[in-house]
C-alpha cells in the first residue's frame, strides 16, 4: 500500500512539473516577443503598444476571480483548466491574422479573459495536492520558469528564421499539449472554495494586508511588466531576436534553482528577510538597466532575476497563508494575485507604453526602479511592525 502511493505521487509531481513546464513554456514563448511583434511587424506606437499590453492584467482582475468561481460552482476544476487552456491557445492564433489596431485590443482581451483562469486553478490544484502529500510548491513551480527560459531561447531563434507570426503557431500547439496534461491532474484536487465578498471585508480590516497589497504593487508590477518591455529593452541596443532568447534564458532559467531553495532560506532567514531581499536585488537590476550599459553585461546579469523574482514568489506566497486566517486564507491568495498580476501589472506596463513612446526604453527601467524602491521602503516599515508585535509578546 505504502509503496503504491509513493508511485502515486512520484507520477502526480511528473504531470504537474511536465504541466508547468508546457503552460510557461508556451507563455514564454509568446508575451516577451509579443511586444517586439506589435512594435516591428504591426508598427504600433508605443502608447499604443503600451495599451494592448496592459489590457491583460485589467482583463485577469475580473477574469481570475470568475474562472475560481465557476470551479467551485461546478467542482470540475480540470475540465475548466483543460477547457480554458485551449480557448487561450485558440485566442492566440487570431492575433496572427489582423494588424487593425482596434481589433488586436479586443482580441488581447479575448485572450486575457481565458489566460486569467490558467495560473489560479493550477496553483490552487497544485497547493492542495502538495497539502495532501506534504510537498513543495517549489520544487514543482520551478519547473514553469525553467519552460520560460527555454522557450524564449527556442521561440526566439525560430523567430529570427521564419518571422514573428510564427510565435502564435508555437503558443497554440505548446497550450493543446498543456490541456492533455492538465486533464492528467489528479482526480481528487478541486479547487479552495472561496466567500470572495466576506473574505475581502475581513481582509481589508487587516492593516499589514493592505500594507503588503502596496509592496505586491510596487515590487511585483515591474517584475511582471519587464516580461513586455524586456525585448524592446534589448532590440533598442542593437540586440537581435536570438539575443532576446538568451537573455531571457538566463533570467528566467535562473529562477528554478532559487524556487528549490527558497522554502529552506524562508525557514532560516525569515520571510520578511528574504522579501526584503529579492526587492533590493530587484532594484539595483532596474537601475542598471536605465543606466544602458552594454549589452554584454545585461546578458551577464540577468542571472540576478533568479534572486528577485525565484525569492519573491514563494515568499510573498508564504508570508500571505501565514498572515490571513484558515478561513480566508484563499480569498487572500485570490486579492494578493489580483493586485500583483493585475493591478500592479496594468499600472506598470500602460505607464511604461508611456514613457516608451516619448522617452527610450531606457527610460522605462527608470519608472521600475523609483516604484521597486519605494516598495523596499515600506518592506522596511512592514518588518519593523513585525519586529515590534513579537517584542510585544
Amino acid at each position: 500500500m505504502q509503496l503504491a502511493v509513493k508511485n502515486e505521487s512520484v507520477n502526480s509531481k511528473m504531470v504537474f512539473s511536465a504541466y508547468y513546464f508546457f503552460v510557461f513554456f508556451g507563455i514564454g514563448g509568446l508575451f516577451p516577443l509579443l511586444s517586439v511583434y506589435l512594435t516591428e511587424v504591426v508598427e504600433l506606437s508605443g502608447t499604443q503598444v503600451g495599451v494592448i499590453m496592459s489590457i491583460s492584467p485589467v482583463v485577469m482582475i475580473v477574469a481570475q476571480p470568475f474562472w475560481g468561481l465557476i470551479a467551485d460552482y461546478t467542482q470540475k476544476t480540470r475540465l475548466v483548466l483543460t477547457v480554458t487552456l485551449i480557448c487561450t491557445g485558440v485566442a492566440g492564433i487570431f492575433f496572427s491574422f489582423s494588424q487593425h489596431y482596434y481589433f488586436l485590443i479586443l482580441l488581447a482581451g479575448v485572450l486575457a479573459f481565458f489566460q486569467g483562469a490558467l495560473i489560479p486553478l493550477s496553483d490552487s490544484i497544485t497547493l492542495n495536492y502538495i497539502t495532501r502529500v506534504h510537498g513543495d510548491y517549489g520544487a514543482i513551480r520551478l519547473w514553469g520558469a525553467i519552460g520560460f527560459a527555454v522557450a524564449v531561447l527556442i521561440v526566439g531563434g525560430l523567430a529570427e528564421k521564419f518571422g514573428l507570426h510564427i510565435i502564435f503557431y508555437i503558443f497554440a500547439s505548446i497550450l493543446s499539449v498543456a490541456a492533455l496534461l492538465a486533464w492528467l491532474l489528479p482526480k481528487e484536487s478541486q479547487s479552495l472554495k472561496v466567500d470572495m465578498r466576506s473574505g475581502i471585508r475581513e481582509l481589508m480590516k487587516m492593516k499589514k494586508f493592505i500594507l503588503f497589497l502596496w509592496i505586491t504593487f510596487l515590487i511585483f508590477g515591474p517584475i511582471s511588466a519587464n516580461n513586455f518591455y524586456f525585448g524592446i529593452y534589448i532590440t533598442s541596443l542593437g540586440g537581435t531576436l536570438t539575443g532576446v532568447g538568451i537573455a531571457f534564458l538566463l533570467a528566467a532559467g535562473s529562477e528554478a534553482p532559487f524556487m528549490k531553495v527558497a522554502s529552506v532560506w524562508i525557514k532560516k532567514i525569515g520571510v520578511m528577510k528574504i522579501l526584503l531581499l529579492a526587492a533590493c536585488i530587484a532594484f539595483f537590476r532596474w537601475t542598471f538597466y536605465f543606466l544602458e550599459p552594454p549589452l554584454l553585461l545585461i546578458y551577464l546579469t540577468t542571472v540576478v532575476q533568479g534572486f528577485s523574482i525565484g525569492l519573491f514568489i514563494p515568499a510573498a506566497l508564504q508570508y500571505v497563508r501565514d498572515l490571513a486566517p484558515l478561513h480566508v486564507r484563499a480569498t487572500a491568495v485570490s486579492v494578493y494575485a489580483a493586485v500583483g498580476n493585475g493591478m500592479g501589472s496594468w499600472f506598470c506596463t500602460f505607464l511604461g507604453g508611456v514613457i516608451l513612446e516619448h522617452y527610450h526604453a531606457a527610460t522605462v527601467y527608470g519608472f521600475f526602479m523609483t516604484l521597486t524602491l519605494l516598495g523596499c521602503v515600506l518592506i522596511v516599515i512592514l518588518k519593523r511592525i513585525e519586529t515590534k508585535e513579537a517584542n510585544a509578546t
